[in-house]
């Protein structure tokens, strides 16, 4: 395919950037076009592996439901993104549910395609273990969040996260989240998450927008949520 259209947005992501021109276009020309619709699943969880994706247009909401029926959200991610590898390496079937938060339009690797071009280049492997290994120390953030931490220190954190999107295209100093939405994310109530922003607000870190969080002092955020 052609993805010249494409490729300032993914060359900002510092995973595929890093990746050799050649192993570039071999992924690229695999691809497929993806579109979803708002609300439309993308992947379900158990379900098998069909291949692997990076967001270009929209939001991906990534989330579970636990025993009681309740939502619980991972994370959400943004253009320039890659996941869904982990199901493509270890042959299990998805870990997690998938739906688009708005309209959205994808790049897809297709499984069979992509297992073919690792075992006619095995010299790939080293690049997407350390895409795994990204994905590793995230998960490790997010069990860091649960293990002691406070709510607010949690929130700080999360924020941070969404800033970069799950390693995607860039930094982020305005994110696309409304109070409901963190509030499903750290399993609190809206109120309570709405009495932090304004406390974090007052104390200039953040601006609170309608469905937006400007984050005013990213580092500050990174720092006081490790205390």
């Amino acid at each position: 395919m052609n993805y010249e259209q494409y490729k300032p947005l993914l060359m900002k992501n510092p995973w595929f950037a890093m990746l050799p021109a050649s192993t570039i276009k071999q992924l690229l020309d695999l691809c497929k076009l993806k579109h979803i619709a708002r609300g439309e699943q993308l992947l379900a969880k158990d379900a098998e592996a069909d291949g692997m994706y990076c967001v270009l247009e929209g939001k991906i909401k990534i989330s579970n439901v636990n025993r009681e029926g309740k939502e619980m959200v991972l994370t959400w991610l943004t253009a320039g993104t890659w996941f869904g590898e982990i199901s493509m390496f270890d042959g299990l079937p998805r870990t997690h549910d998938s739906f688009a938060e708005s309209d959205s339009q994808l790049l897809m690797i297709p499984s069979q395609s992509f297992h073919r071009l690792l075992l006619a280049h095995p010299e790939l492997y080293p690049h997407f273990m350390k895409q795994l290994c990204e994905r590793i120390r995230t998960v490790f953030a997010i069990l860091d969040e649960t293990s002691g931490l406070s709510l607010r220190s949690q929130l700080m954190k999360r924020l941070v996260m969404l800033s970069n999107g799950w390693n995607a295209a860039s930094q982020q100093d305005e994110i696309q989240v409304s109070q409901e939405s963190l509030a499903r994310l750290l399993n609190t109530s809206r109120q309570t998450i709405n009495k932090l922003l304004q406390a974090l607000q007052r104390e200039k870190l953040i601006e609170v927008k309608y469905g937006k969080i400007k984050l005013l002092n990213l580092e500050a955020l990174r720092l006081q949520s490790d205390l």
